[in-house]
């Protein structure tokens, strides 16, 4: 392919993102052949390229007629994540903006599941998210020579959850490579989340994301996984639990995220959704040099 290829870069709370038009079919063998995963490591890699947390292309639904479009996430190594909160926020804000979907509830068909999304308030998009499963909690691990107590839930991709007097002062990527590393959660790992309790209803978050490998500004999952395991674990209002009241979610970046979901007397957990901050960067248009390195011919 020696084409140029046209995208859309944009943020959701500080999580950036490119978002690639594959409807047409034309990027149908780079989607089913491996290459889309060097292709996205090449994109995101920052300083070289257009640099980004994600890159996202745009499918017709595998399935008819349960979406209105499909989705699938790269992460900056190359591997293909089931789902990415922030990301499917800035591209159902995208996918709006071009008129793809409609304005209203749009449903978008990842390989998490369907995914149900609409313009909030302002700059906010809400999306949510397929009911998370396979909690655990008061896990004891050893990290680097340290023991942490910690939960442990999966919210499209998996999360691990533990809290902190100061976030601020903590050593995310020292901490966070061990977490997502640990035997416990091998073979694939998972996304580490550092909480702190700022008040009834409001904590701080930094996450360590695998694919990334790095901290990264937001995590619209993890502020998810968060806010439902921080309220359960310190008993906050029913309000909280009924999903008549928003957690809010202090970002790295400093935008304010909102997660709202119902927990069952059984222990299960439902309707979550996630607002967060979405904005447009730039559009662009990758030169033809660029696609041909990063997409070489089939063999």
């Amino acid at each position: 392919m020696s084409e140029s290829v046209e995208f859309t870069k944009l943020s959701g709370s500080g999580n950036d993102f490119i978002c690639i038009d594959g409807r047409s079919g034309r990027l149908d063998a780079v989607l089913n052949d491996g290459r889309a995963g060097p292709f996205a490591a090449l994109l995101c890699r920052r300083g070289r390229s257009v640099g980004a947390d994600g890159l996202i292309f745009a499918v017709v639904p595998e399935i008819e007629g349960v979406a209105d479009i499909g989705a699938r996430f790269f992460e900056p190594d190359g591997s293909e994540a089931e789902l990415c909160g922030n990301g499917t926020a800035c591209f159902i804000y995208w996918a709006m903006v071009n008129g793809w979907v409609p304005r209203r509830e749009v449903k978008v068909l990842t390989p998490a599941g369907v995914v149900r999304g609409h313009g909030a308030d302002g700059q906010y998009v809400r999306v949510c998210i397929p009911d998370p499963e396979g909690v655990q909690t008061d896990l004891e691990l050893e990290v680097k020579g340290e023991r942490w107590r910690c939960d442990f839930v999966v919210a499209g991709v998996p999360h691990v959850i533990t809290w902190v007097d100061h976030v601020e002062r903590l050593d995310v990527r020292h901490w966070g490579d061990g977490f997502r590393r640990h035997e416990r959660f091998a073979p694939r790992g998972a996304n580490a989340n550092f909480v702190e309790v700022l008040d009834t209803g409001r904590i701080a978050v930094r996450t360590f994301e695998f694919g990334v490998e790095d901290e990264t500004l937001a995590c619209g999952t993890g502020s998810a996984a968060a806010a439902i395991l921080t309220a359960l674990r310190f008993d906050w209002p029913r309000a909280y639990l009924d999903g008549e009241a928003p957690v809010e979610i202090v970002a790295r970046s400093g935008e304010v995220l909102k997660v709202w979901f119902q927990a069952a007397d059984d222990g299960r957990i439902a309707d979550v959704c996630l607002e967060t901050v979405v904005r447009c960067v730039f559009n662009g248009r990758l030169c033809p040099d660029l696609v041909a390195r990063a997409l070489p011919p089939e063999r």
